[in-house]
């Protein structure tokens, strides 16, 4: 039988949120131990040069970033550990957690911080070309292609941003819906801003068929779904704005979300719905999704821990 082992402050995820909270929570003194999960440093270590963050005037490569950034917890005093939680318990204190699904932690404040995924049209040669050309993040990666033909595939708001904005650096943008002009789902503000955007070309009832290129995007295949068209588009970036997915599944039976499975905080806190529990990062912002904004959340995360758990001392 495992012994169950006791946290004063367990952080679950490890990208700008988890690891700024580690830092602030080791410095308070809080003993915080980190479980990595899936994908140690988040979704910065997929991208490549991070160049908004602030105290890196010359651009930082995502991954070296998140290391930077485990570095310094672990020299506050963070204990990192590589490891899923798989499994919660919150219906009482201390709360429960299972990590691999074998190794139980009884903590008495709790941070998540798992993140959010992008979704993914789910082709061969995009997965292949992440990174050299093909990105889901136009504000992070758009800046490399300027005065460059691009593709953009999405219906929603945020596709129609991310086109405007890829607009004002590309000399093309190429948006690919998959439905016609009636079923996109983007508010009519965003379509008619798409619209009148000289140097957005939009291709309606296409889906894309391949990403072209060997080791950089050279091209996108397309197919018209009404007519069977295939086409080639010479375009060197591809950027995918179909949504974001939430890590938040298993907390799904305590904690409350929005439709779309995004942790709600009381707003101007990090405090969920379960006392002793916080949650920071992308997988409670749909709005802004920002390392330096991740960053931010994860230390009010680890300032609110700290004074639900000062609070709890002195009962």
């Amino acid at each position: 039988m495992e012994t169950v082992e006791k946290v004063h402050c367990l952080i679950i995820g490890s990208g700008p949120a988890g690891y700024t909270a580690a830092i602030y929570a080791a410095r308070a003194n809080m003993k915080p131990v980190l479980y990595q999960g899936i994908q140690p440093g988040g979704q910065l270590t997929i991208t490549t040069e991070v160049e908004n963050y602030p105290g890196y005037a010359d651009g930082i490569q995502g991954p070296e970033m998140m290391v930077h950034f485990e570095k310094q917890a672990v020299r506050m005093g963070a204990d990192i550990r590589f490891g899923l939680a798989t499994r919660v318990d919150f219906s009482q204190r201390p709360y429960r957690v299972w990590i691999d699904e074998e190794k139980e932690l009884q903590a008495d404040a709790i941070i998540i911080a798992t993140g959010a995924s992008a979704k993914w049209l789910g082709l061969e040669s995009e997965q292949r070309l992440n990174g050299s050309g093909v990105s889901a993040c136009a504000v992070c990666d758009g800046t490399f292609f300027k005065g460059r033909e691009v593709a953009i595939v999405g219906a929603g708001d945020t596709a129609c941003e991310e086109a405007i904005y890829l607009s004002k650096l590309c000399s093309t943008v190429h948006m690919i819906v998959r439905k016609g002009e009636d079923g996109m789902k983007a508010s009519k503000v965003m379509q008619d801003r798409v619209k009148a955007t000289p140097n957005i070309k939009v291709y309606w009832n296409s889906e894309t068929l391949e990403i072209l290129g060997q080791f950089k995007t050279e091209a996108v295949r397309i197919r018209n779904n009404k007519t069977g068209e295939e086409q080639t588009v010479p375009v060197s970036g591809f950027f995918v704005a179909i949504g974001h997915e939430p890590n938040s599944a298993i907390f799904k039976p305590f904690i409350e979300m929005d439709e779309a499975g995004y942790i709600k905080t009381i707003p101007g806190t990090s405090k969920t719905n379960v006392e002793g529990v916080f949650a920071a990062g992308d997988v409670q912002d749909k709005i802004y999704r920002q390392a330096v904004t991740a960053a931010g959340s994860g230390c009010m995360a680890a300032l609110d821990a700290e004074r639900y758990l000062s609070a709890l001392a002195h009962h």
